[in-house]
């Protein structure tokens, strides 16, 4: 789904919109089928073929917008942009974007205690590694997650996560290990998000950037999604 009321879907997503997306389950990976689009979310499946903590992730193909002085406003500061986004775009006076998506989360399937691939990335251009079991956080517990890009950290990224209920976002940086940490106050879905924005060298934009999101659940007895 796309829009800005997590967890409630809004706009379904189109399945061409989709470059990619997947399963990853015991050292098997999956795709992730796209059915047929509902009014609000699109629905992907697999069937998990083994015991464990699944990884599940979609990447949208990326779109070009262009931004109105009050929209980039809002958007640069609610993404932590750098200065020097914001000083471009007051010297340029238009906001053009090219952005992709990319969505992961985790489930766990029957009971596998053994299982710890939920620690290894599936190849997101830009991806948030949780550094630990994602599926068995409760009320009070910190959530470390490292930022990957291409296999490296990724420093000084403003990182978020958005508390159940539609709360104020809290919002970090990346330290030099490309580290964040949430303390989790509530049960319930959360979803952590940042988004790496840079100079577009394409003439038809300014910029180019990847949206990345992990969504997790947290149990108020310390089971975490089933």
């Amino acid at each position: 789904t796309s829009g800005m009321k997590f967890p409630e879907p809004e706009s379904a997503v189109s399945p061409d919109r989709i470059a990619g997306s997947g399963l990853r389950v015991g050292g098997q990976r999956l795709p992730l089928q796209p059915r047929t689009p509902g009014k609000r979310a699109l629905r992907l499946s697999a069937t998990a073929p083994t015991p464990g903590v699944a990884v599940l992730w979609a990447a949208s193909r990326p779109r070009t917008l262009s931004l109105t002085p009050d929209q980039v406003h809002h958007y640069l500061e609610e993404i932590g942009a750098p200065p020097a986004v914001e000083a471009r775009w007051r010297r340029q006076q238009h906001f053009r974007e090219s952005y992709a998506k990319l969505a992961k989360t985790y489930v766990k399937v029957g009971d596998a205690p053994d299982d710890r691939s939920w620690q290894e990335p599936v190849g997101l251009g830009l991806e948030l590694l949780p550094l630990q079991d994602p599926t068995a956080l409760r009320v009070g517990t910190e959530l470390a997650v490292r930022v990957r890009r291409e296999s490296k950290a990724v420093r000084n990224l403003t990182v978020s996560a958005l508390p159940p209920g539609g709360g104020k976002p809290v919002a970090t940086r990346t330290d030099r290990d490309g580290r964040v940490i949430f303390v989790l106050d509530r049960p319930g879905p959360w979803l952590v998000r940042a988004t790496l924005i840079e100079e577009s060298s394409a003439p038809e934009t300014d910029w180019q950037s990847l949206f990345t999101t992990l969504s997790i659940s947290v149990g108020k007895d310390g089971r975490g999604q089933r």
